[in-house]
């Protein structure tokens, strides 16, 4: 079933399960791609999708819960037992276990690797000691090495021995005495070799590889600017450990995209799928305590200024603008940023270049605006304070396209994620050096003036 409309199928779904009409709905799941079974899943109140999985055959929930965004994924898993679990995790590729067991309380997970197939929980202790964002964390132990003395038929017989426990295979992959990796030998070039041809002859020793402690965002950029459908991973000393197929990196653009715009929104730890208020609460409290105390800041710089706002009470009616245009300023600036480092755009060699970029658009932007403003305000209060206005705008403009554009990048050069830089800490430090700026020229000015 494509293009399935959840809206009006839904309802059915729903009925079937209060009727408990355990044949009807497997009659109709069963034809289901995971993906929709999921989609559905997510669309269901708890009970309802804890029911509703429990019926699926094993290999099917398998394939389902490899899907299924971490809450969830714990709410189906939620009242199963070792064994349960251990069958179920026993039929995914070793990535897909390794993320699912990554999730379970850690005694629950010492218990189900005990139960699972010894080969399979070797493989998912192995992915576990890795770092979940690295290219080890998402790698699957599920590949063909074969030695470059290997014979075409050979080659051809063991994807055919070990196609039961490979979903995809575009690549074979040619290690020496030690397992090292030195070439590859695409399916493609495999079928149209002769069956007596050695894999030395007709293998690409110009193989793309990553290293397996390279973050996954690098990873993602790597396939993305080769045009990668399978990508090898090796240790520190070219042993291949793993490999790394076009889903998992399309998985971790959408992973990485929803986690820069969560850090924009100030709520990072947030689960889209999460229906606890608590949890979401929490998650968000931290980054808008960052906005509260900012602004508590920006009080307490307000009352230092209140001879300068008494003194010229229309001077506080522009406060709003001021901060309005800085703080917009620097989150364009910064997401620009921030989105070019995420694609692989912009790097840390092209900081200056950037710089020097954002500091043109910025001033032509502060320009405009300030004549724009001294315009209004001529005809308002006169040319006086129309000037002050105006100087005040185009260097809060600039400062905050600079500042925007800085902070990611210098984020970016310390490791971390620079998508933390559009979150209120932008926002908030832009409003804060706004009004230093605008009310410390304003104060100055009317210093001379009498």
């Amino acid at each position: 079933m494509l293009n399935i409309n959840y809206e009006s199928f839904l309802p059915d779904i729903e009925n079937l399960v209060e009727q408990h009409n355990d044949a009807a709905l497997l009659n109709i799941l069963i034809d289901l791609h995971p993906a929709d079974i999921e989609e559905i899943l997510n669309r269901l109140k708890k009970d309802q999708r804890k029911y509703l999985f429990d019926l699926l055959p094993t290999e099917l929930a398998s394939e389902v819960l490899s899907e299924l965004d971490t809450p969830i994924a714990d709410q189906v898993l939620e009242g199963m037992d070792e064994e349960e679990i251990s069958s179920l995790v026993d039929q995914m590729d070793s990535d897909d276990a390794a993320d699912v067991i990554s999730e379970l309380d850690e005694d629950v997970a010492a218990r189900v690797l005990e139960k699972m197939d010894e080969e399979e929980a070797l493989d998912v202790k192995k992915l576990l000691h890795h770092d979940e964002d690295t290219a080890g964390g998402i790698m699957a132990m599920e590949f063909i090495a074969m030695p470059a003395t290997a014979t075409v038929n050979a080659a051809i017989e063991e994807i055919r021995s070990n196609r039961e426990e490979f979903d995809d295979i575009y690549s074979i992959w040619v290690v020496d005495e030690n397992h090292r990796l030195i070439g590859s030998v695409s399916l493609t070039d495999l079928v149209l070799a002769k069956g007596s041809t050695l894999l030395s002859e007709i293998m690409d020793t110009d193989v793309l590889y990553v290293k397996v402690d390279m973050d996954q965002e690098e990873v993602a950029q790597f396939v993305r600017k080769y045009d990668l459908v399978s990508v090898p991973v090796v240790d520190e000393g070219m042993h291949l450990v793993g490999r790394i197929t076009v889903d998992d990196v399309v998985d971790v653009l959408g992973e990485e995209g929803s986690e820069d715009l969560a850090y924009m929104a100030g709520a990072p730890d947030e689960e889209v799928l999460e229906e606890s208020t608590f949890v979401l609460s929490r998650a968000r409290i931290p980054w808008l305590l960052v906005a509260f105390f900012g602004e508590i800041v920006s009080a307490f710089i307000l009352n230092s200024f209140e001879a300068t706002l008494q003194q010229k009470v229309i001077s506080a009616f522009f406060i709003p603008i001021i901060m309005a245009m800085g703080g917009s300023t620097g989150q364009q600036a910064s997401v620009i940023v921030v989105r070019g480092l995420a694609t692989g755009d912009i790097n840390l060699g092209d900081t200056k270049k950037r710089l020097f970029k954002e500091f043109r658009v910025s001033l032509l932007n502060s320009v405009f605006f300030s004549l724009l403003l001294f315009g209004i305000v001529f005809f308002w209060d006169g040319i006086f304070f129309a000037a002050i206005l105006a100087v005040s705008l185009f260097i809060v403009i600039n400062n905050a396209a600079f500042v925007g554009a800085l902070v990611p990048l210098t984020f970016k050069r310390f490791n971390i994620d620079p998508a933390l830089a559009a979150a209120p800490f932008i926002s908030t430090t832009n409003d804060i050096a706004g009004i230093i700026i605008y009310l410390g020229i304003t104060t100055v000015s009317l210093s001379y003036l009498h």
